[in-house]
């Protein structure tokens, strides 16, 4: 009875939170029905979703509509994240934000090139005031796309309130067709201390799920002593869409009394980083797996209910208890878990592996073997724990990259032993792949004879020379080409070392703007920018890769007056 109260008092107060914003100011920003490939605050790679992700019908093209009247506050144009963004405040002091954008509406369009050719930079970031670009609610200001950072066409929706935190947009009235329950993928128990076991182990144990009729699940019997924590694997369906998303809201329960909460509503961008604590980092890294801890660790993350957070489980000997898990779709559809856990005391203990280095979380530490040296701030990290380092030649070993961060750590090489032509070539890389034998570029900068990696990843580094300049092939036209009838001019550009850094394109001495697209190594220039008004036109790029290496491409093409 006392569970059932609960939650009726629970669906209360989440309908009450629903209600507290504007259910009718906001529209839809597309002219297509609400289909999503992404849910708020979804789980991501080092970070929570901020929004919604709208399907486009798997195209470009799409036009996207002011969802309330305001004006364009912020444009931010990228090669990597949004991409093309627009952001747009509105009266009511939300702001919301579309990205991943093909192109803007005409009026818009004019206003960012004007600014992009002053600059002489495609990325660029504008900070409009309230009188220049006005829009009415369902205006035309931009059209989907699939730039920056976007796996496929598609459209990013957010609302943000006025201190920048986004919101669910659900919780506004923006309505996803949803009659499915969550589904439960895995269940996972873990001993939380050194005297805790689960079925006889310390370690981690996989719990077997039984899926009942009715869509909930049950588990098999496991077997427990002292202080351990339940993980779940967990995502949603909506009724038009096949795509696996995020849910809503997970609550915990032992013998009818709640012990946790988690609520997926609103969160701020300087905590989203604390994802890696919230899940398994180490099972995520290994298999790809995201597994919710339902039990809080040193996580300071706001999505938690402040009097739910610790979803410890003390199990007693010879207990007998009933662990309930519910997990929420914003629909209040619900799939329930139930673990029946018996206490049993047993002798295990938990092995720690240690090392020389021992690294306390709230303290800066330094680590130096022969050419290297690496700096963790203070709270780097969100436990304390035995450190594996060890550097071998021009190889570190930092640990494995299991151990969650909050903020980058640097990581410094010492050159002086190379000569002065190869330290402007080398960079530091992470050594990567099922072997870890492929370099990937690390942010470096070089001081003298010592090179600066700034990382937040944990695993091995190593100094990695390049001396390959470029590659620039043009994709549409040849040299001498007439081509009087074509509205772009591309060219492909790549770099197999360090990657590229930074181009400069010219058209008989006039810089051009030219959009580039990294996920095709696409340059394009559109002629359309009335650059281009000779016959003769002499084309030059140069394209410049992260260690400075240069390349230079020069053709003539023709076209009519």
């Amino acid at each position: 009875m006392r569970l059932v109260l609960f939650l009726l008092t629970t669906f209360s107060l989440i309908s009450q939170a629903q209600n507290m914003y504007p259910q009718d100011y906001f529209g839809d920003p597309l002219e297509v029905p609400l289909i999503l490939s992404g849910t708020f605050a979804e789980l991501r790679s080092n970070h929570f979703h901020s929004g919604l992700d709208i399907k486009t019908q798997q195209r470009e093209g799409l036009r996207v509509l002011a969802s309330a009247e305001g004006f364009v506050s912020r444009i931010k144009i990228s090669h990597y994240g949004y991409g093309k963004a627009l952001y747009i405040t509105h009266p009511n002091g939300y702001t919301t934000v579309y990205a991943h954008l093909q192109k803007f509406a005409p009026e818009i369009e004019a206003y960012i090139k004007k600014r992009q050719y002053e600059a002489e930079s495609y990325e660029i970031e504008l900070f409009p005031t309230a009188n220049e670009l006005k829009l009415n609610k369902s205006e035309h200001i931009a059209y989907s796309g699939n730039t920056g950072g976007s796996g496929g066409p598609h459209l990013h929706f957010e609302i943000r309130n006025k201190e920048e935190h986004p919101l669910n947009p659900m919780l506004f009235g923006i309505n996803i067709a949803d009659t499915t329950k969550p589904t439960i993928k895995s269940i996972y128990a873990y001993a939380l201390n050194d005297s805790s076991s689960v079925n006889n182990s310390t370690e981690k144990q996989k719990i077997r799920l039984i899926p009942l009729a009715s869509g909930d699940y049950n588990t098999e019997n496991i077997e427990a002593y002292g202080v351990i924590g339940i993980g779940v694997e967990t995502n949603d369906r909506q009724n038009l869409a096949a795509n696996s998303n995020g849910v809503y809201q997970i609550q915990s329960f032992l013998n009818g009394n709640q012990n946790f909460e988690i609520n997926f509503q609103s969160f701020s961008f300087n905590e989203t980083r604390n994802i890696n604590q919230l899940i398994d980092y180490e099972h995520y890294t290994s298999t790809k797996h995201r597994i919710q801890k339902l039990f809080n660790h040193n996580n300071t993350l706001s999505l938690y209910n402040s009097e739910f957070y610790n979803g410890n489980l003390v199990i007693k000997d010879s207990t007998n208890s009933i662990y309930k898990i519910r997990v929420v779709d914003f629909e209040n559809n619900d799939a329930w878990v139930t673990i029946n856990i018996k206490g049993n005391k047993t002798s295990t203990k938990k092995a720690e592996e240690k090392t020389p280095y021992y690294i306390y979380a709230n303290q800066s530490t330094d680590l130096k073997s022969g050419n290297v040296a690496v700096h963790f701030y203070p709270n780097t990290f969100y436990e304390d724990f035995y450190m594996d380092f060890n550097v071998q030649n021009d190889t570190l070993t930092l640990h494995d990259d299991i151990m969650p961060t909050k903020n980058n750590f640097n990581i410094n090489f010492n050159v002086s032993h190379f000569n002065d032509e190869d330290k402007d070539k080398l960079f530091v890389s992470r050594l990567v792949g099922r072997n870890k034998n492929y370099p990937l570029y690390t942010s470096t900068k070089r001081e003298g004879d010592t090179l600066i990696a700034s990382t937040k990843y944990l695993g091995s580094y190593t100094l990695t020379a390049d001396t390959v300049k470029p590659s620039i092939t043009p994709k549409n036209f040849r040299d001498e080409q007439w081509i009087s009838n074509y509205r772009f001019l591309k060219v492909t550009i790549d770099d197999s070392g360090s990657g590229i850094s930074n181009y400069r394109a010219t058209i008989n001495g006039k810089w051009i703007l030219m959009e580039y697209d990294y996920k095709t190594k696409t340059l394009t220039f559109d002629f359309n920018d009335h650059i281009s008004t000779e016959t003769k036109n002499n084309f030059k790029l140069i394209v410049t890769d992260n260690v400075g290496n240069s390349s230079t491409f020069e053709s003539v093409f023709y076209r009519k007056k």
